[in-house]
């Protein structure tokens, strides 16, 4: 599995709404609240060879309330 996170900005008031959707899709590993630029840092995972552009759109651009994110592609863990 492939983890990348996305960073989340929601509409003014809706972090909690759209952490609530993404945790009833199933689809995130880990959602956190953030302060500054993004309200959520979320952790996804995806098979080798899975599209992570498709997932995005497809999976995490449907939720009501996101204003705009920020895919962060990883490499390794240490």
């Amino acid at each position: 599995m492939k983890p990348f996170f996305v960073l989340i900005k929601t509409e003014l008031g809706k972090a909690y709404e759209v952490a609530t959707a993404l945790a009833d899709a199933e689809i995130a590993s880990e959602i956190y609240s953030t302060a500054g630029d993004y309200d959520l840092l979320v952790k996804f995972y995806l098979a080798e060879g899975e599209d992570i552009g498709h997932f995005v759109n497809e999976q995490v651009h449907k939720i009501p309330d996101i204003h705009d994110t920020k895919t962060i592609i990883t490499f390794k863990a240490f």
